[in-house]
């Protein structure tokens, strides 16, 4: 049997091209925001709902991760704003070629935010930097309120935790309280935000306050 030689570490490497990439970034001040989550989480609903706002003061960018389809790379577009697909063809989350790939797609001149929604889960993404200045897990409300317990390594490598469809936790007998509780327990400096219906409306406000916050600090360092 022919002997492998590893050369490199895969990660060790990914930092380089993270770091690579965060470079770029900083050197045309444009602020890129990664969020994470498990498939259903609701996190291409939450960028439909903050995305008309967040275009209004920022040239926005979002790339968008799924193992298959362009189904969400196509329902952004819709909101007006550009977004690029990676089909992972079942690799369980980006890396930090990947965005320097579709990052070379897009102009850095008329670019202040890049969003880019990972592939969906709360395992995988976590260990992956991309050069993001920002990390956002998303935990839906039905998903139950131990999962901060069951995934520490999410709560832990975010900045900011956004519990959504918080409408709907009570019909899933779930807490709310608890669960913002139980993320703290685990990271309590983290940041954790809500979103969901309101009287039928979709409701980000302190998400997108949230996210113009830490531009903001950004573009002053």
């Amino acid at each position: 049997m022919a002997e492998i030689k590893v050369q490199k570490d895969v990660k060790s490497l990914n930092k380089e091209i993270a770091e690579k990439n965060r470079a770029e970034f900083k050197k045309h001040n444009i602020f890129v925001m990664n969020i994470m989550g498990s498939p259903g989480s609701g996190k291409t609903t939450l960028l439909e709902n903050i995305l008309p706002v967040l275009a209004k003061s920022y040239r926005t960018a979002v790339i968008e991760g799924d193992l298959a389809t362009q189904n969400d790379a196509e329902r952004i577009r819709k909101t007006g704003v550009e977004a690029f697909q990676i089909n992972t063809n079942g690799g369980c989350h980006l890396n930090a070629k990947q965005i320097e790939a579709e990052y070379a797609k897009i102009d850095p001149d008329h670019t202040d935010l890049i969003i880019i929604e990972n592939v969906g889960n709360l395992v995988c993404p976590i260990e992956w930097d991309l050069g993001e200045d920002l990390r956002v897990v998303l935990l839906s409300a039905p998903e139950g309120e131990d999962k901060p317990l069951k995934y520490p390594p999410a709560m832990l490598k975010t900045d900011a935790v956004v519990i959504t469809k918080a409408d709907i936790a009570s019909f899933a007998d779930v807490n709310i309280e608890q669960m913002k509780k139980n993320i703290l327990s685990v990271n309590p400096k983290a940041v954790v935000l809500e979103a969901g219906k309101v009287n039928g409306v979709y409701s980000a406000e302190s998400v997108i306050d949230y996210i113009k916050e830490k531009i903001k600090a950004k573009k002053a360092e």
